[in-house]
């Protein structure tokens, strides 16, 4: 969606979140951490996006759930109020060895799903391989309402930040990011001016 060609790969690091450390925190660490551990085996004139995404109940960090049980618990502790999904960037150019950062907070109001929804929703396996036990856009269960931010972040990765951070080593996107984005996402999205505003200043 950013009109640029790119090449995908794994960064291994170990996510395990450090003692009192919080949700921005430990994104923020940890792709930071997979940028500089991608650059090791990089060509020279790479330039690295790395991130990560963790969804949070106040301070506490929601990986995926162990099991079906651990699934229940989970949405059960989100339902009807408002979590937070935060995603880190980090974006490294190899040759200059420089680093930019960048972070994106979501709140995301969860509606009172009724108990037998909760149990369709977990019987289908979905939520096994989900942050937070839940897909944003999982058309049968539509765990959310009225969501007001970055819609991109809970989904996938936040465009219109990426788009920020590129732009801090000179690289312009060949394509409408925020256009592109919401004709993608089925979404009107009501915080993109904003984000690339501040890329200008």
């Amino acid at each position: 969606m950013i009109g640029l060609p790119f090449e995908s790969g794994a960064a291994e690091i170990d996510e395990s979140p450090r003692q009192d450390e919080t949700p921005r925190q430990y994104v923020s660490r940890l792709a930071e951490g997979k940028a500089r551990a991608a650059a090791g085996r990089a060509p020279s004139n790479a330039i690295i996006i790395a991130a990560d995404t963790t969804v949070a109940d106040a301070d506490q960090i929601l990986g995926k759930p162990a099991d079906d049980a651990d699934a229940v618990r989970m949405l059960t502790q989100l339902r009807g109020h408002t979590h937070q999904v935060y995603t880190a960037i980090a974006v490294l150019s190899v040759p200059a060895g420089t680093l930019f950062t960048d972070l994106c907070a979501t709140d995301v109001p969860m509606r009172d799903y009724s108990e037998a929804e909760l149990a369709a929703y977990v019987a289908t396996g979905d939520p096994l391989d989900k942050a937070g036990a839940y897909a944003i856009q999982h058309a049968g269960f539509h765990p959310v309402e009225r969501l007001a931010g970055c819609y991109a972040n809970v989904v996938g990765l936040p465009l219109c930040h990426l788009t920020r951070t590129l732009r801090k080593l000179g690289i312009e996107p060949q394509a409408d990011v925020p256009q592109g984005c919401q004709a993608a996402l089925g979404y009107d999205c009501p915080v993109y001016g904003s984000i690339l505003r501040d890329a200008r200043h």
